[in-house]
């Protein structure tokens, strides 16, 4: 664990890496949640770059699909895709690497972005599971921002009525989204008691400590009846100061000084990781 702790500093570098080639990206989204998506690829999900067509792979949908810097590091860590190329022509005119997800990449399942969309396929994708008796789980990812999306509960409430014990919806819950403060915009509190009443168990974590997200993701593992949530507490811009907590930085494109102090600041959780 410790080892994917370091990881995760090391993909934030490598995801304002590609912000900066690019010229643009959402930031703040992407560095909340790290954590959730280096423990899903490299701890938790039945998945392989040599063999991404597997019937029996876990399932997994980045329904904030603005996030995409961020998955775009964890796909080139775990092999599917290769970092110096992303990097290069990420959000570039004609890129096959543009700022969502593009299911003609490898180890993308389902073009996202508009958001809501996410969870409800997600459902459909564990009930085809469970009609196939198959082995695959389905692991979605949401903003709390897009939760004011009514598709979402619907899907909820599907997911609830069918028993998809092999589905996990995680909301990366960092309270901000690009209008500002997700209780002045839509207020979601209390969450938990929402995700309950719709049939859920439910989870409460530390979205950016992976120790809480990999304990959470083995519990949802042996829950039996009711799909499983994971609301995992994050902090936008997680990693730099400068960055931290502000909504501003939900598609902000650092400037130069910004961007060298960012990295110092990485560089620094990488070290201290290194030293405990």
């Amino acid at each position: 664990m410790k080892n994917l702790k370091y990881l995760s500093y090391k993909l934030r570098e490598d995801c304002v890496n590609i912000i900066m080639a690019g010229g643009g990206g959402h930031i703040g989204g992407d560095m909340s949640v790290i954590e959730i998506l280096t423990d899903l690829y490299f701890r938790q999900m039945n998945i392989s770059p040599e063999n991404p067509e597997d019937p029996d792979r876990d399932l997994f949908i980045l329904s904030k699909g603005h996030s995409m810097e961020a998955y775009y590091a964890v796909l080139c860590e775990k092999g599917f895709l290769n970092l110096e190329e992303v990097t290069r022509e990420f959000s570039k005119f004609g890129s096959k690497y543009i700022g969502h997800p593009n299911n003609k990449l490898p180890g993308i399942e389902m073009n996202s972005g508009s958001l809501g969309h996410g969870l409800p396929v997600s459902v459909g994708m564990a009930l085809a599971v469970k009609m196939n008796k198959g082995p695959n789980r389905v692991y979605v990812v949401t903003g709390d921002g897009e939760l004011a999306e009514g598709s979402n509960w619907e899907g909820a409430m599907s997911a609830a009525m069918y028993g998809l014990d092999n589905l996990v919806w995680i909301i990366d819950r960092n309270r901000l989204q690009i209008s500002g403060n997700t209780e002045d915009v839509m207020a979601l509190e209390d969450l938990k008691r929402k995700a309950e009443a719709f049939g859920w168990n439910v989870i409460s974590v530390d979205g950016n400590d992976i120790d809480e997200v990999d304990a959470a993701l083995e519990k949802a593992k042996v829950c039996k009846g009711k799909p499983t949530c994971v609301i995992a507490n994050t902090i936008k811009g997680k990693g730099s100061p400068i960055m931290e907590n502000k909504a501003g930085w939900h598609h902000h494109l650092p400037t130069q000084e910004e961007y060298e102090q960012i990295m110092q600041d990485l560089e620094h959780q990488k070290e201290a990781l290194k030293d405990e």
